[in-house]
């Protein structure tokens, strides 16, 4: 086989698996659905937290400016990705304040301010260096570390899970959407030999992992419990 075909066959599968991420990704977007249509209802934000959008929005904003040709090269399917997700996380945000007590609405707002204004900063500071290298290095650090921080998140649900022996605060569908778009950009990046793509990607994959043997340990370990429980049988 020759170089440049191998290049080619590289370049489909580097391809395809971003667009399976980008497709994964959208599963990730839109699990907080049911959470605001129970806000919606009930006219009020109740005892959740904006917090998680705001730190989403974030890691967004950085992974899309990685990934545009500024940054680094041939990655539009991290700024797709991204971009998306930013969009459905502002769109969180401003649900979430519609129906915030005053209290919270301000808190939100400030941190939205604080993303924006920190998202303006990393945007208009990576600008002012003009090797493309060290540009590449300096935001590719800071998505990095945005990603690793965002997949580390779960594990205060696996620490949840593994103290109640219960699933119930970890939704099946949402761990395999986890673990399905990280193992797709971690082959990205691995096509791309891109540091700053496959390591949090991994990191996301391994967690993503875990938390599916987890699911699978406790909820058949349940199913096993109530098969076994005796039937109360009535005389009555």
């Amino acid at each position: 086989m020759s170089v440049f075909a191998s290049l080619a066959i590289c370049k489909v599968a580097k391809d395809a698996a971003g667009v399976a991420g980008n497709i994964f990704a959208f599963g990730l977007f839109v699990s907080p659905i049911p959470t605001f249509r129970r806000i919606i209802r009930n006219g009020s934000t109740e005892m959740f937290s904006g917090l998680p959008y705001i730190y989403s929005l974030m890691n967004c904003l950085i992974c899309m400016w990685y990934g545009t040709p500024l940054i680094s090269h041939d990655n539009i399917l991290v700024t797709t990705v991204n971009s998306i997700g930013a969009v459905f996380q502002f769109v969180y945000i401003i649900l979430f304040m519609m129906s915030a007590e005053k209290e919270k609405k301000v808190k939100m707002l400030a941190w939205l301010m604080g993303v924006l204004g920190i998202f303006a900063i990393i945007l208009i500071g990576s600008l002012q260096i003009d090797d493309i290298v060290m540009r590449r290095l300096f935001v590719g650090i800071l998505s990095c570390a945005s990603l690793i921080s965002m997949f580390a998140s779960p594990l205060f649900i696996i620490k949840l899970v593994i103290q109640t022996k219960s699933v119930e605060f970890m939704p099946f569908y949402l761990s395999l959407s986890t673990f399905l778009m990280s193992t797709s950009f971690l082959v990205y990046g691995l096509l791309s030999d891109d540091i700053f793509i496959y390591v949090p990607n991994g990191i996301g994959t391994i967690l993503g992992m875990t938390q599916l043997i987890l699911y699978f340990y406790y909820e058949s370990k349940s199913r096993r419990m109530d098969a076994e429980e005796p039937l109360i049988v009535s005389y009555a």
